[in-house]
């Protein structure tokens, strides 16, 4: 779990991935692939098998929610505004970290005091435009020396830690770097074997703020076949729906998102491979969300797409969970799908 450490300890907002930029064409080079960039940020690996008919394009996404500077006030604190889906709730009193070009400052959200809360307002969910971030600083010029300017981006603070199972990783930004490191391990695993088609793995920017990323690396790869890596719900919760997913019971194969619905006849490829590999996993039907698979399937005349990824809890704050065994399986399925995917299999999808 090194390499998911790094991938999570490090800063990523939307339009801000070039650290997470730089570990993934580290560890994409580490394979033997040639590395592939759209003008966004995107990156990704190619690796040729003994075909090139079939174009697959395995994709995470780099971003993690986050937030921007957006005002400092004259006392001294900072206003700011979020990059990607944030529920107000999660934020009050939370650590943050605040990235400047130079140097980075840890900051706590802040709010009134429920001391002096009206009783109406303690019934509602406080806003986030009336949260600031305090970074102990006693007025705007004081801020402003520091080199903190409107723009910065705004990340949490959550540090990676193997929980005592030792299965349950516990982190920030496991979405999507889940989808990262799904990305390179299986290059890694494909490294000294054959498949029948050529596959290009890496990772798309700013998907949490409008799939963009996933706008413009199709045209960089052209894929005849997509897969986004990405994280789906864990519903298992006190009192959670029993048919719903959960950690440790396997990859997620999601059947319909509010981008998508995949291909059906892909869907069905993907779940006969992990039965005859006899690898576990776990299907996702839910409308809250969207992946970039949203773009993927949308690329020029259409692409057969589809989702894998695990299921994940608290997504989209500041901490996350997710198990070490659905990351696992997830590289077997997915290596066991390329080495299956031939041209006969794709035209299948399509006819």
């Amino acid at each position: 779990m090194e390499l998911l450490k790094r991938l999570t300890d490090e800063h990523g907002a939307p339009g801000f991935e070039y650290k997470i930029r730089q570990i993934m064409q580290e560890e994409l080079q580490k394979t033997g692939a040639d590395i592939l960039t759209d003008r966004l940020g995107s990156i990704f690996g190619k690796k040729e098998g003994s075909s090139s008919q079939v174009k697959v394009m395995l994709a995470g996404h780099m971003d993690e929610v986050g937030f921007m500077v957006s005002e400092i006030t004259k006392e001294g604190y900072l206003r700011f505004v979020p990059l990607g889906g944030w529920w107000s709730q999660v934020l009050l009193s939370q650590r943050l970290t605040i990235i400047t070009e130079k140097k980075q400052f840890t900051g706590v959200v802040g709010s009134k005091p429920p001391h002096i809360l009206q009783p109406e307002e303690r019934n509602t969910v406080y806003p986030m435009r009336e949260m600031f971030i305090d970074v102990g600083a006693k007025s705007k010029e004081q801020v402003k020396s520091w080199g903190i300017k409107v723009g910065d981006p705004i990340v949490p603070i959550c540090p990676f830690e193997m929980m005592p199972d030792n299965d349950t990783v516990l982190a920030k930004a496991i979405d999507n770097r889940i989808g990262c490191w799904l990305a390179i391990e299986v290059l890694k695993a494909l490294k000294e074997q054959d498949h029948p088609n050529t596959v290009y793995s890496g990772a798309t920017v700013q998907e949490e703020v409008g799939l963009r990323g996933a706008t413009t690396s199709p045209y960089l790869v052209d894929p005849d076949v997509a897969f986004a890596l990405d994280v789906g719900v864990a519903e298992d919760a006190p009192n959670a729906n029993p048919n719903k997913a959960k950690l440790g019971h396997g990859p997620l194969i999601t059947f319909l998102d509010s981008s998508m619905i995949p291909n059906i006849k892909l869907r069905n490829f993907v779940i006969e491979t992990a039965e005859e590999n006899n690898i576990p996993y776990q299907v996702d039907v839910m409308l809250g969300g969207g992946t970039d698979g949203g773009k993927f399937h949308l690329h020029k005349q259409g692409v057969p797409t589809i989702v894998i990824g695990a299921a994940t809890r608290y997504i989209h704050s500041h901490t996350s969970m997710v198990s070490k065994q659905d990351l696992e399986n997830g590289v077997k399925l997915l290596t066991a799908i390329i080495k299956k995917l031939d041209e006969e299999t794709y035209k299948s999808f399509i006819q």
